[in-house]
């Protein structure tokens, strides 16, 4: 009898696809900034890779927060993504990235921000999801709270 593997994942956020297609785009841009010129490598180079970097990190730590965090730390990872964008534009127009590199960077950031955008918009149904059935269970209140306290 064959049984299945058990996923080797101990944290979370190993089991999302965002995070290890974040992973990705950070070997990607390092890669690609090896190529860029000295000047290049010193500046957006490591300001590129930075930002790269964080959109993996925040949606690391946000899953080991609750909900509410986990969403903030998302909006973050978006924030790191539009960094990424204007980072991969200035390269380009810096003749450090070709149309063709350009394109990619753009393709993989778009697509992680829909992703996350997904994420976020499940969490807050769960969010808002948890928040009625919280009100649905309050009990009634007392009309007359000193007749049973006298």
């Amino acid at each position: 009898m064959e049984t299945e593997k058990p996923n080797n994942f101990f944290f979370r956020f190993e089991d999302l696809r965002i995070y290890h297609k974040a992973l990705d785009y950070v070997n990607w841009v390092y890669n690609q900034s090896q190529t860029f010129p000295e000047i290049g490598q010193t500046d957006i180079s490591r300001h590129f890779n930075k930002a790269a970097q964080c959109i993996a990190i925040y949606i690391a730590e946000g899953s080991g927060r609750n909900k509410t965090q986990f969403i903030y730390y998302l909006k973050m990872a978006k924030s790191s993504i539009r960094e990424c964008i204007v980072l991969t534009t200035m390269a380009h127009r810096f003749n450090y990235m070709d149309d063709q590199q350009n394109e990619d960077s753009r393709n993989s950031l778009i697509e992680m921000t829909k992703m996350v955008g997904a994420l976020i918009a499940s969490l807050q149904r769960s969010v808002k999801g948890t928040e009625e059935r919280e009100e649905e269970e309050l009990p009634e209140p007392v009309e007359d709270f000193n007749r049973y306290n006298t």
